[in-house]
């Protein structure tokens, strides 16, 4: 039996309708370019209410149960790519259940320089899978881990991880990417898509400002 996420791919892929093609050009076109620093993250998209799990019928092929830091969760997760000026690198949709480090090294794969994540993505088979296709994973350590010495570039980027929380906050108040209305598979993915290609569409999106020729000089040292 395939796993949810290529079930998910598999559905996709069968859909024969031209706006399907037109969501999935458009979205990949408006994708902005690495500069060398970028952030990833994974988000819930909640399909239902929990007290409506049990009589979920419109995902229920392709939705798993899930958790996140907060609360247990019924649906999918979407994993993002951004940039320093929060323009869209790489997406991947898969469900609830799946691991966040798993499908890291296909969202890396045209990805170069340092790639910021929370501890969730703690790693030494992955930190060594990336490494080798030309992309430094830099997280924070747990509490149970021993402390290591990171440059202080690495620690302020860190701090400024944040700025993937604000996209994931735009994508689901703003283009509403995450609701409990709809009425087949399809309507999900379509929404979905065409709210990232919403957001990607939005002249101010959330960014770190170290572009500027009054940052270049911090950036560089």
């Amino acid at each position: 039996m395939s796993p949810p996420h290529s079930k998910i791919i598999n559905y996709i892929s069968s859909f024969e309708n031209p706006y399907r093609l037109y969501l999935s050009a458009e979205c990949s076109s408006r994708f902005g370019r690495c500069s060398g620093i970028s952030f990833i993250d994974s988000t819930r998209i909640s399909v239902c209410h929990n007290r409506r799990i049990w009589s979920h019928q419109v995902t229920a092929a392709f939705a798993a149960w899930g958790k996140t830091s907060v609360d247990w969760f019924y649906g999918f997760k979407l994993h993002l790519v951004i940039n320093d000026q929060g323009e869209l690198l790489s997406v991947k949709i898969t469900a609830g259940n799946v691991d966040d480090r798993d499908p890291v090294p296909e969202l890396a794969r045209s990805l170069f320089g340092k790639l910021l994540g929370d501890r969730g993505y703690i790693s030494q088979t992955l930190l060594e899978q990336l490494w080798e296709q030309g992309v430094q994973l830099v997280t924070r350590v747990r509490r149970n881990m021993k402390n290591r010495l990171l440059p202080l570039f690495d620690k302020l980027l860190l701090r400024k991880r944040s700025i993937i929380e604000a996209v994931n906050d735009q994508l689901k108040n703003i283009s509403q990417i995450e609701h409990s209305r709809h009425r087949s598979p399809f309507n999900f993915f379509v929404n979905l898509v065409a709210g990232l290609v919403a957001y990607t569409f939005r002249e101010k999106k959330p960014s770190l400002n170290i572009r500027s020729l009054q940052a270049l000089p911090v950036v560089l040292m």
